[in-house]
């Protein structure tokens, strides 16, 4: 294909987009409403994924001393615990801070409880407080901060507590919701791919006969096709743009009103996280699309 030729197929594309008027308008609105109920459910996967991200978090062993555990052994299992793959970080919470978090955790209510202990007295023990890297790793890691006992006499750790059974439950749910949300996703882009290109091969078989007049005086194949190809292409693109355009505006609104108000116990994921990634992931679909519906739907014609 020559130069002149490949610019030929683009003009007469563009043409033909705007000079089918109310057809091309109908695909570009097909794409715009598909791709608008398809973006503000991954939207909505995103946030959700994220939430569950942050409660997994949110989990943490807790790695409970003896009290004749002397500094030594306690450094040497705080350097063992770090050094763990699975670990993230070890926090000592020494006994003194233990029994006023506790306290303060209680507030009014605990006043009467804990009234009468000090330092001498206090019946929290010293804490290591574990963070993992990956959530779903926390009870391998607990049973092998557990197994640490069998290096040392006299048992330096005497319970290891992750909320055992909770957590596990809390992983499997948080599995299953990801697991829907993306099964969601999937199924709504094929949804929307179908519809799509239904609505573009309605365009295209408005033109069957200027298709079968080509053939008849002698155009090959591919000079028919490229400009039906760029037009599918123009139409995702153009339907593809004002859907990004309109949830970016849409979404960065929503997130600003929720960050202002503070009375809610969730925040939105930003746009500069997730702009770009969802914004290329429609355009892209869009192109696809187009291009897609509007060759499968024009290979049919040619055979004249």
């Amino acid at each position: 294909m020559t130069i002149s030729t490949f610019f030929r197929h683009l003009r007469e594309g563009a043409k033909s987009v705007f000079r089918n008027g109310w057809m091309s308008v109908a695909s570009i609105t097909s794409i715009i409403v598909s791709l608008l109920i398809l973006g503000v459910f991954i939207l909505l996967v995103l946030n959700v994924n994220s939430f569950v991200d942050e409660a997994d978090s949110q989990v943490q062993i807790k790695a409970y001393l003896n009290s004749n555990v002397t500094e030594a052994v306690r450094n040497q299992l705080s350097n063992e615990i770090g050094s763990m793959a699975e670990v993230s970080r070890v926090t000592l919470i020494p006994k003194a801070q233990g029994l006023k978090d506790f306290r303060e955790k209680l507030g009014e209510q605990g006043k009467d409880l804990l009234e009468g202990y000090d330092e001498t007295t206090n019946p929290i023990p010293d804490t290591f407080q574990v963070e993992v890297v990956e959530p779903t790793t926390i009870p391998f890691v607990a049973n092998k901060i557990q197994a640490l006992n069998d290096k040392y006499d006299g048992d330096p750790i005497y319970k290891v507590n992750y909320g055992q059974g909770t957590v596990e439950k809390l992983f499997k749910i948080t599995r299953l919701i990801r697991n829907i949300g993306f099964a969601f996703v999937a199924g709504l882009g094929l949804m929307a791919m179908f519809l799509i290109s239904n609505t573009i091969r309605v365009t295209i078989l408005a033109r069957r006969r200027e298709i079968g007049i080509m053939k008849l005086v002698g155009a090959t194949n591919r000079f028919i096709r490229w400009p039906f190809f760029v037009e599918g292409a123009l139409i995702g693109l153009i339907g593809s743009l004002i859907t990004v355009a309109i949830l970016y505006i849409s979404y960065n609104q929503l997130v600003q009103s929720v960050k202002a108000d503070i009375t809610l116990a969730f925040r939105l994921v930003p746009v500069s996280e997730i702009g770009l990634e969802i914004g290329g992931l429609l355009v892209g679909l869009g192109l696809l699309i187009g291009i897609w519906g509007s060759t499968m739907s024009i290979r049919k014609f040619l055979k004249v």
